[in-house]
């Protein structure tokens, strides 16, 4: 299983073209701390801990549909989704532990492992795959990293490439970060063979639970025509406290 971005991240989570690498003749006051970025990018919505509630809609040619949703997160190891409405999906619940990854179905009173081929399956009928809601891989961790020189005056751009050996579906990652900040505001997907295969945009930078974070993430497949999904945070808190067995099949479980 891999962990790339949902919000996060519920995030979850949880990206130009690439140039040359910043030459040595850029001052090195000037270079940002590409680690912090990749790290921010990991970590957005997250924390130490947090709890948020959020509202995805997913837009296709011919429906739309939009489940609200609590979530919460331990670092970058646990995370349990919740679905709260339409009724039909309330209850479903989705669990990460560290690399095992279970969904529960209330209907059916039955929990059930995501094996590692079903991560890239589309979660909940998204454009998010279990692997993008869950986070399971680490940027940091997984990929080797770059910044791209670029004469934008409000952005960097961050170029990720997989490991040898990490199993990672994607190819390149882009990432767009604010020079201020170092929050992301866009990734950038391509498969093997360079092709860009979507687009996630993180909007609506504001504070929230005592951080400023985007509030807003869309994801655009770009082979799927006319077709997209987006989670609004509706409300978050950071480095709260959790209940021990928030991360357990015990929750995972409960009638809500």
């Amino acid at each position: 299983m891999r962990r790339i971005a949902l919000v996060a991240i519920f995030l979850a989570l949880a990206l130009g073209s690439s140039g040359a690498l910043a030459g040595p003749a850029t001052l090195v006051e000037e270079m940002p701390d590409v680690e912090e970025i990749i790290d921010r990018v990991d970590r957005i919505l997250r924390s130490d801990t947090s709890v948020s509630r959020m509202e995805m809609s997913i837009e296709t040619p011919n429906w739309k549909r939009t489940l609200t949703m609590d979530m919460w997160t331990e670092g970058l190891d646990k995370t349990l989704i919740r679905v709260l409405d339409p009724p039909k999906d309330r209850g479903v619940a989705t669990l990460r532990v560290h690399t095992e990854m279970w969904n529960f179905f209330p209907k059916i009173n039955k929990v059930m492992k995501v094996p590692p081929s079903m991560m890239m399956s589309s979660w909940m009928g998204s454009d998010f795959t279990n692997d993008d809601l869950v986070k399971e891989s680490s940027m940091l961790r997984d990929y080797d990293y770059r910044l791209v020189d670029d004469p934008d005056p409000d952005h960097y751009y961050v170029e990720l490439i997989p490991k040898a050996d990490t199993p990672i579906v994607w190819g390149k990652i882009i990432i767009t970060a604010r020079r201020s900040d170092y929050i992301p505001v866009r990734e950038e997907f391509y498969d093997e063979d360079g092709t860009k295969m979507r687009i996630m945009e993180l909007k609506e930078i504001r504070p929230m639970g005592g951080k400023v974070v985007p509030t807003v993430i869309e994801l655009i497949p770009l082979n799927k025509k006319d077709r997209k999904t987006i989670i609004r945070y509706i409300e978050a808190e950071f480095d709260k406290e959790l209940d021990k067995g928030i991360f357990t099949h015990r929750a995972l479980k409960k009638r809500i």
